[in-house]
């Protein structure tokens, strides 16, 4: 039996104890919850679109929709170079696709469209380039191929499309844009925003 005078003591540590095991539940439920880009593939890669119709088909595309927006840019980035990306845009239909790129869009991208556009020819031709650049870089990052040997490598970025953003202007030309085109250009967008972002594009001369 605890004496009175060692029961504040014992009560103490309990009371302790109960709070740091509040503390790694916490914090384990907060991992598992945490979205993750190997989690997000998994998803892309455990479901087929193809497959789905009516409301489990948008119940499907608006989970990969939460998943995406809760990713960090790095992260982002990784996810849409993954095979499994292009299968489950094949089997989006157009509207699916615009629909799609407009909701995870990352924030500040309308802000970016309307500063790109204020940029004169050349700056705008360089940003396209960098973005251009970065995208092919990342594809080629060794730990990706490794990770993904057999992965699906997305077509070159069209350079008539690559002209008309820097000729046309972005806003335009985006807004024109049908879902399968905005999809084609969203790696491309969030690139240039990246650049933008940075202030490299305006610290060069």
């Amino acid at each position: 039996m605890i004496s009175q005078r060692h029961r504040p003591l014992v009560y103490g540590v309990v009371l302790v104890a109960a709070i740091w095991l509040v503390a790694l539940v916490g914090y384990a439920v907060a991992k598992n919850s945490r979205v993750t880009g190997e989690k997000v593939r998994a998803y892309m890669r455990g479901n087929d679109l193809s497959q789905l119709s009516g409301a489990p088909r948008a119940k499907a595309i608006k989970k990969l929709t939460d998943q995406l927006n809760a990713l960090p840019a790095d992260e982002r980035r990784t996810t849409r170079l993954d095979g499994e990306w292009n299968r489950w845009f094949g089997a989006m239909d157009d509207k699916e696709k615009g629909d799609f790129i407009e909701q995870t869009m990352p924030t500040g991208f309308k802000q970016m469209i309307t500063a790109f556009e204020q940029l004169p020819p050349d700056k705008r031709k360089k940003a396209v380039d960098d973005a251009v650049k970065n995208l092919k870089k990342a594809q080629d990052n060794p730990e990706l191929l490794a990770q993904n040997p057999d992965r699906q490598r997305p077509p070159p970025m069209n350079e008539d499309l690559q002209k008309k953003i820097t000729t046309i202007g972005l806003k335009t030309y985006y807004s024109q844009s049908s879902g399968q085109t905005k999809a084609e250009l969203a790696p491309l967008l969030e690139e240039i925003q990246r650049t933008m972002e940075s202030g490299k594009l305006f610290r060069q001369r």
